[in-house]
């Protein structure tokens, strides 16, 4: 024990020679075994550094001091304080390390050996996300697609809440740069964001087209339209116009009323009480984007902590976005676990922690047109982990929610330009998640492309969910029979020489 954890070391290898105890030491080998030596001498230089943790260890100075005994023998080895757990792969030929990342869902999952079978299914326990490390690739029952990947020699690991958080190389050979500590090599993926890069001020110009085609006349109907994009101090709207036309003709009889909704959006009410067969609804808008550093606030800000504590005045006027979709029970303690192991992740840190679900999202949820509904819940997305926007954006809204933040569907476009890897896409318009942050605001995070909201972004309604900020409904009262709809987005910006038309995710 030491700094209020237990420690435990795994060590594979042997030494060259016995290491030299030192006078006064804090921790003696209770035994012989070359293990217990390296365990002693590494908590040794830990608590020589006041380092109560490894959360607490610079990652570069810990794999150095693994280098140093690997001089003296081999040093494949695991070390961990119940929390965090380092892995070193010798640097040489004398052990490997492999890791599996597990992935849920899974209904049935074991692995093991010859020797030891370890089920992590057997008594009911559900799916989670979890990393294995072992020196040989083991056999894998439930999930035939298990890929072990071997850690580089000299590299190590820090692995915490099922996710590699950091990996760290060893310095280069044919110069004295040394690799950064904190790296993305294809194989592990850091979870620490990096800040997004300042974008430039854009103009943007928005075409969007709506096309209903109904089989029989639809003699009266009431619509809903939410297409104006919202102008604030990070959104500027230059213009907007707005165009109904009913089987090819200019609308000029229906009775209109603008209104701002409650949730502040600049909405239409339109009643038509004429026959037709196609409704088109054209809205075309400028806007200008200023958005261009989303963190700009982080060197001002003081650290925020989860959980978060409002005022009830504050509680009371943000109550809509705390509330957690209507799921059973145990759902949403499922959900409340998922989500709270992002916290344990980031030791309680609110930026990192809402940084981390997005990129989480990103990464491990498949994007699948057509595989789910508007109703689709988020324990659905969260179990099948493959969606859409809507989808996305409906379970970091969740999880938000869950953790007493506030949080808030946004519909709008997306600027793609050329085509971006990753940037997904679809025919309509886009979802992302705005969650109120502390003395900051409403800022902006797109689960579906893992990134933060810039001057790519044009938010045109917000509310609680899709239902709230929906960009066209309405309802039928006589005719109509089957519906057919087209959706057509161009975004450009104004700028361009040659339009760049697009699609939208």
């Amino acid at each position: 024990s030491w700094g209020g954890r237990d420690w435990l070391i795994a060590h594979a290898g042997s030494l060259t020679e016995r290491l030299t105890p030192r006078p006064g030491a804090r921790f003696e080998p209770v035994g012989s075994t070359d293990t217990e030596q390296i365990f002693c001498e590494l908590l040794e230089r830990i608590a020589d550094r006041g380092w109560k943790s490894l959360g607490d260890a610079d990652p570069e100075v810990l794999r150095s001091w693994f280098a140093s005994l690997n001089q003296q023998g081999s040093m494949t080895s695991c070390l961990s304080d119940g929390r965090d757990l380092a892995v070193y792969a010798d640097d040489g030929s004398a052990g490997d390390v492999y890791v599996w990342e597990i992935v849920p869902p899974y209904a049935k999952l074991a692995f093991g050996d010859e020797d030891l079978t370890v089920d992590l299914t057997q008594r009911g326990a559900k799916s989670r996300k979890g990393v294995v490390i072992s020196s040989d690739p083991l056999d894998v029952i439930g999930m035939p697609d298990a890929k072990w990947r071997k850690v580089t020699p000299g590299h190590l690991l820090i692995i915490r809440q099922g996710a590699v958080r950091v990996e760290v190389a060893p310095a280069r050979t044919d110069d004295t740069t040394t690799l950064p500590s904190m790296t993305t090599t294809g194989v592990f993926a850091a979870v620490v964001i990096p800040h997004p890069v300042a974008a430039p001020v854009r103009q943007l110009e928005i075409a969007h087209l709506t096309v209903y085609r109904y089989k029989r006349a639809v003699e009266r109907s009431t619509h809903n339209l939410r297409l104006v994009p919202l102008h604030d101090h990070l959104q500027h709207l230059l213009q907007h116009a707005l165009t109904i036309t009913v089987d090819g003709q200019p609308l000029t009889t229906a009775q209109s009323r603008e209104y701002d909704d409650v949730f502040g959006n600049r909405a239409q009410r339109l009643l038509i009480e004429r026959p037709y067969t196609e409704l088109a609804i054209e809205s075309r808008a400028t806007v200008e984007l200023l958005d261009i550093d989303p963190l700009s606030f982080r060197p001002l800000r003081v650290r925020s902590s989860i959980p978060l504590v409002w005022m009830p005045w504050q509680r009371q006027i943000l109550e809509p976005f705390l509330l957690p979709p209507e799921l059973p029970e145990s759902q949403l303690d499922e959900l409340l676990d998922y989500a709270m192991s992002f916290v344990k992740r980031n030791d309680s840190d609110l930026l990192q922690t809402l940084l981390d679900i997005n990129s989480s999202i990103f990464r491990e949820y498949q994007y699948r047109q057509g595989t789910t509904t508007v109703s689709t819940t988020p324990f659905e997305v969260y179990v099948n982990r493959y969606g859409v926007c809507q989808d996305f954006t409906n379970l970091f809204i969740c999880l938000a929610s869950l953790l007493g933040v506030p949080a808030r569907y946004v519909c709008g476009y997306v600027y793609t330009g050329p085509k971006h890897e990753n940037h997904r896409q679809s025919e309509a318009s886009h979802a992302w998640v705005q969650v109120y942050l502390p003395e900051v605001g409403w800022k902006g995070f797109d689960p579906t492309n893992g990134i933060l909201t810039q001057t790519d972004h044009v938010r045109v309604a917000v509310g609680r969910n899709y239902v709230d900020a929906t960009p066209t409904s309405g309802t039928i009262y006589v005719g109509g029979g089957s519906e057919t709809l087209e959706v057509s987005v161009v975004v450009e910006p104004v700028e361009a020489a040659v339009p760049a038309a697009f699609t939208l995710g």
